[in-house]
């Protein structure tokens, strides 16, 4: 039996944990920063935040070029520490959350697809972390 491999993309956010939660899970703040670059945006953000609960981002290319649903369904959800997910097509993800005073590590830990590279996975998704890091760091000033 084949064993998935594991991404890990993490970051410190300078933001109490409290704030770094509200802005990963609220629609209104989801849609502000989940893209990997600026030619991305995502018009679309639901969540149902708890145990069976769903979630789904549309995410597009500015242009109009190209544009894909990206939701799940979630396993786990701990305030403020923790977020488990199946995504749809039943790859898993982790998201931890380490609170201390004014600062935040954001830890996602996800299976890998086989379309794409290792490294292109880990990048794209490690881009996303760093868009939200800067958005919740401006967003708090």
């Amino acid at each position: 039996m084949e064993t998935t491999k594991k991404i890990t993309v993490e970051t410190t956010v300078h933001v109490p944990v409290e704030k770094v939660w509200e802005y990963w899970t609220e629609p209104t703040h989801i849609k502000k920063w989940n893209n990997a670059s600026d030619e991305w945006h995502t018009p679309v953000a639901e969540n149902d935040l708890r145990a069976g609960g769903k979630f789904l981002s549309r995410m597009e290319a500015k242009d109009g070029s190209f544009g894909f649903d990206f939701g799940g369904i979630y396993d786990e959800v701990i305030l403020h520490e923790v977020i488990a997910y199946t995504m749809g097509d039943g790859r898993k993800v982790k998201i931890t959350f380490k609170g201390q005073d004014n600062e935040t590590e954001v830890i996602e830990i996800f299976d890998a697809e086989t379309t794409n590279s290792i490294e292109l996975q880990q990048q794209g998704w490690q881009a996303i972390l760093d868009n939200f890091k800067k958005y919740a760091e401006q967003t708090t000033i």
